[in-house]
């Protein structure tokens, strides 16, 4: 994944401006920097759910606004969950959406809760589970896209020690198997584990 020249505004207001970022396949990159400096704006641009002012994302030479977004997955700080589904079924929704077939989706759902450790919890309602389980749900559903870019904001926010390590250990399979990982973070120590850090500071 390529990003030259972004710039993003929104309300008439510079959130991002001549922004270079380039991921390579088995990269990871942390995007770092104080509230309000632009983290997750970057992270939609990247991802395509939000259009640059100027500049532009590439995969493989593909535009990102040009139908690629299905080899990106997303996990959102809201984590975008349907409260009146389970959490199986969010994860399943997903990857039916993504096309793959039907016969696989409850296994590969429930393997998915499984290694973020939410075996027991994939008939209970997204509404019934607390904010960290809620997470760990969107993060097992986009894992189980296996995308070839995975773009996380703040995922480790909601975990205790024990399942941050999960949760971190689970996101680092993506670029150990050849993907790209990029993730907004507060954590030194999360971003300490990437190949390297993209700092937000005044926009830029």
């Amino acid at each position: 994944m390529s990003a030259r020249g972004l710039r993003y505004e929104r309300g008439g207001r510079v959130i991002l401006e001549d922004i270079d970022i380039v991921v390579g396949p088995g990269e990871s990159v942390a995007v770092v920097g104080p509230s309000g400096s632009g983290k997750t704006s970057l992270l939609a641009v990247l991802a395509g759910l939000a259009v640059p002012a100027a500049g532009e994302v590439r995969i493989d030479d593909r535009l990102v606004g040009d139908g690629v977004r299905e080899e990106v997955a997303v996990i959102l700080q809201g984590y975008g969950l349907i409260s009146l589904l389970t959490a199986a079924e969010n994860v399943e929704a997903a990857l039916r959406a993504a096309g793959r077939p039907v016969e696989a989706v409850g296994e590969l759902a429930a393997a998915a809760l499984d290694a973020v450790g939410l075996s027991g919890h994939e008939d209970q309602l997204i509404e019934e589970l607390s904010g960290g389980q809620q997470q760990r749900v969107a993060v097992a559903r986009a894992l189980a896209l296996r995308p070839q870019i995975l773009i996380a904001d703040e995922p480790t926010a909601e975990q205790d020690q024990v399942t941050r390590r999960l949760v971190l250990d689970r996101l680092f399979e993506v670029p150990h198997r050849d993907g790209s990982l990029v993730l907004a973070t507060h954590d030194p120590e999360v971003a300490d584990r990437c190949d390297a850090v993209v700092v937000l500071r005044a926009h830029r």
